[in-house]
């Protein structure tokens, strides 16, 4: 054997067994970003929920306060009605 040859398959081999340790720590990083994905959708579907929560209550506040608008606006044709009425009496 050749010395250029025995050169040779020591580097394919260090090659090798550095590629393969970098495709094993790979595997495991690809394994805890998708731990930490799922995580983080988590959270997100959290705040979905918390946010739907509040637009929940602000509209039912919003429904509250155009009620009270529109008993406000009965009150005053009332009145008006009343007014009315009696001016021309």
């Amino acid at each position: 054997m050749d010395t250029t040859q025995l050169l040779l398959t020591v580097v394919l081999t260090v090659t090798t067994i550095l590629l393969v340790v970098i495709g094993i720590q790979l595997v495991f990083l690809l394994k805890e970003v998708r731990k930490t994905v799922k995580k983080v959708n988590g959270i997100i579907e959290g705040f979905e929920k918390v946010g739907g929560s509040v637009e929940h209550g602000f509209n039912e506040i919003l429904g509250f306060f155009a009620g009270i608008k529109t008993i406000f606006k009965v009150v005053d044709v009332i009145h008006n009605k009343k007014n009315g009425k009696s001016k021309s009496a």
